[in-house]
């Protein structure tokens, strides 16, 4: 298995004296399928802000051999870090194709950006394949299903061949083929890639997490394999548990009392 891993370590990011995330370790190997649950505010998307540099931290956060910490945030997106977020960004007036030709020509220096293409690059056929927009490679992608964009931006992220990918609940408002769809997707991608997935979709997380860490309050609660997070008690009871048990009934009105006469 190829791919870079990723180490955290005592990572804390402060806003205006609130503590978003706490003191997180972190170690997820290459080639994992790592996802990231927990209540809302528990600090998932701070985190990965502060891996990809858009939040200052301090700590330490480690990929190839590179500490990632202190970097602006194209200089980690020359290490080979991607990430998606809820909301799709893609060239909507633009082809599939050439959106993803966009993305690969991101890495090129200006000369080769001017000269013209012969051909389709292989990275981006590769990626078609991978995301399964073959078939649509000449549709704007304004024209796309809410799910075909979410892979045109992960296809984007491969033909930068990045290797570590973050994203952030891919598959908020998919339907469950789209769900079912993008699991297979992340799988391949993660193959050859380290792939990091913000998720609150705990059916999806289930059928395709390799790895889980549950954040709470900015720290991490929980790590293991699905099986082993879903029968933690201390999951249970601040987050797994919740969706499960039925909302307790209100209590009965008093029934009042007649007065004597």
């Amino acid at each position: 298995m190829s791919g870079e891993g990723l180490t955290i370590r005592d990572l804390r990011v402060t806003f205006d004296g609130f503590t978003a995330v706490d003191g997180v370790d972190l170690d997820i190997r290459p080639g994992d399928l790592r996802f990231l649950i927990g209540p809302n505010g528990a600090g998932k998307t701070t985190l990965v802000d502060a891996v990809t540099g858009l939040a200052k931290a301090t700590g330490s956060v480690r990929f190839g051999g590179q500490e990632l910490l202190g970097k602006p945030v194209h200089r980690i997106a020359r290490l080979g870090i991607g990430r998606t977020f809820q909301t799709a960004t893609v060239f909507e007036a633009l082809t599939v194709l050439q959106n993803l030709d966009i993305a690969a020509g991101a890495a090129r220096g200006p000369l080769t950006m001017l000269r013209r293409r012969k051909g389709v690059p292989e990275a981006v056929m590769k990626a078609l394949e991978t995301t399964g927009l073959t078939e649509l490679h000449d549709r704007p992608a304004g024209a796309l299903a809410h799910g075909q964009k979410q892979w045109l931006e992960i296809g984007m992220l491969l033909v930068q061949d990045v290797q570590l990918l973050l994203l952030d609940e891919p598959v908020a408002g998919m339907s469950h083929d789209e769900r079912e769809a993008t699991g297979a997707l992340l799988q391949r991608v993660s193959e050859d890639r380290t792939v990091v997935v913000i998720e609150h979709d705990m059916d999806f997380m289930r059928s395709f997490a390799r790895s889980v860490s549950v954040l709470h309050a900015g720290k991490v609660l929980s790590e293991g394999t699905v099986a082993q997070v879903q029968a933690d008690p201390k999951v249970q009871e601040v987050y797994l548990g919740r969706s499960s048990e039925p909302e307790s009934a209100p209590a009965p009105a008093p029934v009042p009392v007649a007065e004597e006469a």
